[in-house]
C-alpha cells in the first residue's frame, strides 16, 4: 500500500512539472514577442502627448494594453508634435509623440531624448471632391501653397477659387508636408487648424479647399491627390517613390523604465504592428524597404 501511494505521488508531481513547464514557455513566448499577456504585475500610469496624426494609433494600442493590464493607466493627448517634444523634454510627460525627428525642432535638445519609432505614416494633399482634379505636378502643388496659383482652372480643374487650409505652427504633419511636399517652401498665410479631423471636415465642406492629411485620416469625404502620376499609397511610401511620409516617433527623456518601457515594447510587438497598425491606416515599421534619417539620407533596409 505504501509503495502504491508513493507511486501516485510521484506521478502527480511529474504532471505538475509538465504543466509548470508549459506555463513558463507561454509566458516567455509572450514576453519575447513584446506581449504583456503573461505579465500580471504591470501597473502605474503614464501620459503620452503630441502628434494628432499618431494619436489614434496610441489610443487604440493603449486600450488593448490596459484591457490586458487593468492596473495600468495610459492617458493619450494631442496638441501637435512640437508640444509633445517640448513637454517630454521638460519632464512633464513620459512620452512625447511626434511626426518629425527631434533634431528638426528648434528649442529641443535631441541628445537628451530617446527615439522609439512605432509606425510610418504617409501624407498627401487632399481637396474638396468638387474641384475636378485628381493629379497635379509637384511644382503645381508648390505654386498653389505659395500663392502663385489661385484658381483650380489653372491646373485642369473647375473655375473655382483655391482655399488653402494649413496645419498650425508646431504641427509635425505640416513640417513633413512642407519639407517633402513643398521642397521647403513657405506657404502663404491661411486658415490654420490644430486637428487632422477638423482639417478633413473643413476640406470636405468647403468648395475649392485644399490641405494635407495623414493617410489614416483620408476617407471618401475628400480626394487624395496624386503627384506627377504617383498615387499616395503605402507601397509607394515603402520604396520612397511617394516621398511625403514620416516615421511616427514616441520619444522619452532618457531610456524608458517601468510601465513606459513595457508599453513601448508593446507598441513594436507583432500584436500591434501586424494588427492595430494596418487596421488604422498606418504602416508597420517592418514594411519599409528604405530607412530615412533626420537629414533625409536614405539607406536600404537589410
Amino acid at each position: 500500500m505504501k509503495k502504491k501511494y508513493l507511486g501516485i505521488v510521484a506521478m502527480l508531481a511529474a504532471v505538475m512539472l509538465v504543466f509548470a513547464a508549459c506555463g513558463s514557455d507561454s509566458s516567455s513566448s509572450d514576453k519575447a514577442n513584446g506581449s504583456t499577456k503573461g505579465d500580471k504585475e504591470v501597473s502605474g500610469s503614464l501620459t503620452a502627448v503630441g502628434s494628432t496624426a499618431l494619436q489614434p494609433l496610441v489610443e487604440a494600442a493603449s486600450k488593448e494594453f490596459t484591457n490586458t493590464n487593468p492596473k495600468a493607466q495610459i492617458n493619450v493627448q494631442g496638441g501637435g508634435s512640437g508640444t509633445g517634444l517640448t513637454q517630454v523634454q521638460q519632464g512633464a510627460v513620459e512620452i512625447g509623440n511626434s511626426d518629425v525627428f527631434a533634431e528638426e525642432k528648434d528649442g529641443v535638445d535631441a541628445s537628451k531624448l530617446v527615439d522609439h519609432r512605432v509606425a510610418v505614416v504617409g501624407m498627401a494633399p487632399v481637396v474638396n471632391k468638387d474641384v475636378g482634379v485628381k493629379n497635379i505636378t509637384k511644382q503645381q502643388l508648390i505654386d498653389i501653397f505659395t500663392g502663385k496659383t489661385t484658381n483650380w482652372k489653372d491646373v485642369g480643374g473647375k473655375d473655382e477659387k483655391i482655399t488653402i487650409i494649413n496645419r498650425a505652427e508646431g504641427s509635425g504633419t505640416r513640417a513633413t508636408f512642407e519639407k517633402w511636399g513643398l521642397d521647403g517652401k513657405t506657404p502663404v498665410k491661411a486658415q490654420e487648424q490644430d486637428s487632422s479631423g477638423t482639417v478633413r471636415k473643413i476640406v470636405s465642406e468647403t468648395p475649392g479647399a485644399i490641405s494635407y492629411l495623414a493617410f489614416s485620416y483620408i476617407d471618401a469625404s475628400v480626394v487624395g491627390l496624386s503627384l506627377d502620376g504617383v498615387e499616395p499609397t503605402e507601397e509607394k511610401v515603402a520604396t520612397n517613390d511617394w516621398k511625403i511620409w514620416s516615421y511616427e516617433h514616441m520619444y522619452t527623456n532618457g531610456e524608458p523604465k517601468g510601465l513606459t518601457k513595457t508599453f513601448l515594447k508593446y507598441m513594436t510587438s507583432d500584436e500591434v504592428q501586424n494588427n492595430i497598425v494596418p487596421q488604422l491606416g498606418y504602416q508597420s515599421i517592418k514594411s519599409m524597404k528604405v530607412e530615412r534619417d533626420a537629414s533625409g539620407k536614405l539607406t536600404d533596409v537589410k
